[in-house]
């Protein structure tokens, strides 16, 4: 197998090295960035008696408290934290089905579902380390970067789903709502059942921008995560790094479909060597 062994929360977040990161062209959005604001009347009798505690005019004293709002959900930027982008303009929205996108201030997708054939793109995005085309340490790089810059930008939009045909989770996490690219991968993914934001077995990064370089690449590692009966088992995990002016849609998708190609590879090696130790007890 081809993995690093790395330890698994809730929510998965990557190591690496902090690097300075780039600004980028952030994309529109209509988030509203203000703090919804709920005001407690005071409950101090409008005229002072000498006869009441001093602590009296203090009670019921105006305060604000910060509510969550379309963008600003604080599980989800949790989540994203463990991801390794923080939405540092508390502005991210977690998008699982078309209504999300109306919340986002987006379009709705043309035609769903929709099916994209990235049989082209597929040799544009090498696995990290299996080739001297991409290897670890510049896809970390590259990886660290991208974060950095999501973290700064104006908005953030998020699909989840499942890969078609399959049960693996894929989280896309990109700042750029140009030529209907959110939209399009909500009608790509299939639906999964409503839950509480948790780790994916897919996490892309895409970053758009004017300032953006081209680049592309993905790489599987192998985690430990903990189950509900408080043991630990071994799990492989991809994450997808797609940058550019205007990231392609099959790009992300190529990344996908070798994302989930080589979890499905390893785990059918993990079962065979399960079975192999079972026999020999």
């Amino acid at each position: 197998m081809r993995f690093l062994l790395r330890a698994a929360t809730l929510c998965r977040g990557q190591s690496s090295k902090l690097l300075a990161s780039r600004p980028v062209a952030a994309a529109s959005n209509n988030c509203n960035n203000n703090t919804s604001r709920r005001l407690f009347s005071s409950a101090a009798p409008a005229a002072a008696s000498s006869n009441l505690p001093p602590s009296i005019p203090r009670v019921g004293a105006a305060t604000a408290f910060p509510d969550e709002y379309p963008g600003q959900n604080y599980i989800f930027n949790w989540c994203l934290n463990a991801d390794g982008v923080t939405p540092l303009k508390k502005c991210a929205f977690r998008i699982t089905k078309p209504l999300d996108l109306k919340v986002a201030g987006l379009e709705l997708p043309k035609s769903s579902p929709l099916k994209v054939n990235a049989k082209s793109d597929r040799s544009k995005v090498p696995e990290a380390g299996m080739t001297d085309a991409l290897s670890f340490e510049t896809f970390d790089e590259v990886m660290q970067q991208t974060k950095d810059s999501l973290s700064l930008s104006d908005a953030l939009y998020c699909p989840e789903g499942h890969a078609p045909s399959t049960k693996f989770g894929v989280r896309v996490i990109t700042n750029s709502s140009e030529n209907n690219l959110v939209s399009d991968l909500v009608a790509y993914l299939e639906r999964m059942p409503k839950r509480q934001p948790k780790s994916q077995s897919v996490t892309c990064y895409v970053l758009g921008g004017s300032d953006c370089e081209e680049f592309a690449g993905y790489a599987i590692e192998e985690v430990e995560e903990q189950k509900e009966d408080g043991s630990r088992e071994a799990v492989s995990v991809a994450t997808v790094v797609v940058t550019g002016k205007k990231p392609s849609l099959k790009r992300i998708v190529a990344g996908i479909e070798l994302s989930v190609e080589g979890l499905e590879a390893d785990a059918a090696e993990r079962a065979e060597k399960k079975k192999a130790e079972e026999k020999k007890e």
